[in-house]
């Protein structure tokens, strides 16, 4: 009878180990789980900052290249002005004098 007493004692500890072990794993398998959740969030939000930034290179792109347009017309329209005005024209002063 005291063995029976010895061996469901055994066994109860032993569960009781192996029930402390599972919690232990269940515990590390948690935080390992919150860790990958987060680093999958923050991976989800590097992305999205990688494409508002991707969006906003291009939109700067076409913005340039219309000023760069806008800049080269200016300047052509510039020079017009200043080839038809006197003010800008070159004199010959040879001829002047002469």
């Amino acid at each position: 009878h005291l063995s029976g007493k010895l061996s469901s004692k055994a066994e109860r500890a032993c569960s009781a180990m192996m029930n402390a072990d599972m919690d232990a794993v269940e515990a590390e398998n948690q935080v390992e789980l919150e860790e990958k959740t987060r680093l999958i969030n923050q991976v989800l939000e590097l992305q999205h900052t990688l494409e508002d930034l991707s969006a906003r290179v291009d939109a700067v792109k076409e913005e340039n290249l219309k000023l760069k347009s806008e800049n080269q017309v200016l300047g052509q329209y510039i020079e017009n002005l200043m080839s038809a005005s006197s003010v800008f024209q070159t004199t010959d002063t040879k001829s002047k004098r002469k």
